[in-house]
């Protein structure tokens, strides 16, 4: 599948679990977040098992799978469960889809990726129609009776996503494919969750109900499994702040899906935001016109031996020949 039916896929997948997650909320946060990955777990582990796909890697390796694993499928999903007891579910999506601007500013810190300009053009512009369309929540937005502990907690669960979309660019850059990845990943941050509930004493409850065994599989195989191998696999090719624009799309899935299914009625302001975070999704991923490179004359004698350019700011730098000369591209 290519870069665009990726991201397609991840919009209209995650831009339709909103309301799957409300038939979860029966249970505790923390209990629904691990019955969610630890079905996903099993499921990809079979998966790969089955396939026999390679399951064996390095310390280090497992080090950071672990790290995203408690970063994408623990611990801000436990935190997004709880600040909706404080935000509304508009306010959170205004805070979630700043993870484009913080994908930006840790891409450069632990990559050295410059974000392209035309990306931080279509971020602001996005940004901005998710303002617009929320503009109501905002405005009504009060500090007071716990909001700024919400806010707070969304902004940190948002930047602990992040942190997360980078320890998957890492192992995507050391070889790691994104299937055993994420079946690690999801096995290590579900059972971390696990032993914090068994330690914290919650207790154990399971609702049988249709709506929430349903939930619970949409969930898992489509909202987790499909959805975040599609969105990784994304972000290996076109990096963590053009592929974190998706975030910016969810909610316009989203309205759509509540316009059918909950009547909602579409505003001017929504019309408008709407607009600008489409017009934002067509500046980010509009391609680049390819520059024609100048000539190169080969040079003769033992300064002919070919030699790899390196393109400056890919997470995972490929390898150009240019003629016998070595040259320096910048990607960004």
């Amino acid at each position: 599948m290519g870069p665009l039916g990726l991201y397609a896929a991840v919009v209209l997948i995650w831009g339709s679990t909103w309301i799957a997650i409300k038939y979860q909320l029966t249970v505790s946060p923390e209990l629904a977040v691990a019955y969610r990955f630890v079905l996903s777990a099993v499921i990809l582990i079979a998966y790969c098992k089955i396939r026999k796909l390679p399951m064996r890697y390095s310390r280090r390796d497992h080090a950071f799978m672990a790290l995203m694993g408690l970063c994408l499928f623990s611990l801000n999903y436990v935190m997004i469960y709880n600040v909706e007891a404080w935000l509304t579910s508009g306010l959170l999506a205004v805070v979630f889809s700043a993870i484009v601007i913080m994908n930006m500013i840790n891409g450069a810190i632990f990559f050295k990726r410059r974000p392209e300009t035309r990306t931080m053009i279509g971020a602001v512009i996005g940004l901005g129609g998710i303002c617009v369309i929320f503009a109501p929540d905002l405005a009504q937005f009060d500090l007071a009776a716990g909001g700024s502990i919400g806010l707070i907690v969304a902004l940190v669960s948002c930047y602990v996503a992040s942190l997360g979309n980078m320890a998957s660019a890492r192992n995507q850059a050391s070889g790691i494919p994104v299937m055993q990845a994420n079946a690690y990943g999801m096995m290590y941050g579900s059972l971390m969750l696990v032993a914090y509930i068994l330690v914290s004493g919650q207790p154990i409850i399971f609702d049988t109900s249709p709506s929430f065994l349903i939930a619970l599989v949409y969930l898992s195989v489509f909202g987790s499994i499909l959805a975040f191998g599609f969105y990784l696999t994304l972000l290996g090719r076109i990096g963590p702040d053009r592929a974190a624009y998706s975030s910016v799309m969810f909610p316009v899935v989203a309205l759509t899906i509540s316009t059918f299914a909950e009547g909602f009625v579409w505003h001017p302001n929504i019309i408008l935001g709407v607009g600008l975070t489409l017009v934002g999704n067509m500046v980010i991923l509009s391609r680049r016109k390819p520059v024609s490179a100048a000539p190169v004359t080969p040079v003769s004698g033992p300064s002919s031996v070919t030699a790899p350019c390196t393109i400056k700011g890919a997470v995972n730098p490929p390898t150009v020949m240019v003629g016998a000369v070595p040259c320096k591209g910048d990607a960004s």
